[in-house]
């Protein structure tokens, strides 16, 4: 099951691999967090399946260069949501619900669907906010070309403390200035 929802993930526009770099960026951040192995095997299933509710937008919504129309952007918004409605019919992956619900929310309230901040939100969601949002910045999307690595890790930097956690961030941060070999083979 989870393989044919990462295959339907994946044949998303712009969503080839994604997920799967999202998991091997997360792992790496909760493995410097000095997570053990079954917390890390449940947060690499939610990195897999945090976009499953993507599965409910539109291709013309993804495939859009031009700036987002107000209801394009609040379909967009809803994919948290509707993602916890399609796990909520798998028994197996109930567990990474929160994970997927709140990958969007910001560390200062301000992300969505809830508002949720701080401590609010789940570690593991946390974690993969700063995932999500380095791969989404170094991915070609529709709407532009990818930053260079430098940069997306300069905006992750620059979000501590507002859109993310800025202890997941700075040991995101951290580990990139290190260079780590395998935070690097994630984008490769």
């Amino acid at each position: 099951m989870l393989a044919g929802l990462c295959e339907a993930i994946d044949a998303r526009p712009y969503m080839e691999g994604h997920g799967s770099r999202v998991s091997r960026l997360a792992e790496t951040i909760a493995l410097r967090l000095g997570w053990g192995a079954g917390r890390i095997r449940r947060l690499r299933i939610g990195a897999l399946l945090h976009d499953v509710g993507k599965l409910a937008i539109a291709d013309t919504i993804w495939d859009k260069a031009e700036r987002l129309s107000e209801w394009e952007y609040a379909a967009i918004r809803r994919h948290p949501a509707a993602g916890m409605r399609i796990l909520a019919r798998q028994p197996d992956f109930r567990f990474v619900i929160p994970y997927v619900l709140f990958h969007h929310e910001h560390w200062n309230g301000a992300g969505y669907p809830f508002g949720r901040r701080g401590d609010e939100i789940p570690l593991e969601a946390r974690v993969l906010a700063v995932a999500d949002a380095f791969d989404a910045m170094t991915s070609p999307r529709p709407y532009g070309p990818p930053l260079p690595v430098n940069e997306a890790v300069a905006e992750i930097d620059r979000c501590a403390g507002t859109q993310f956690d800025p202890l997941v961030a700075g040991v995101f941060v951290e580990l990139c200035r290190a260079a780590s070999p395998r935070l690097l083979a994630a984008q490769g």
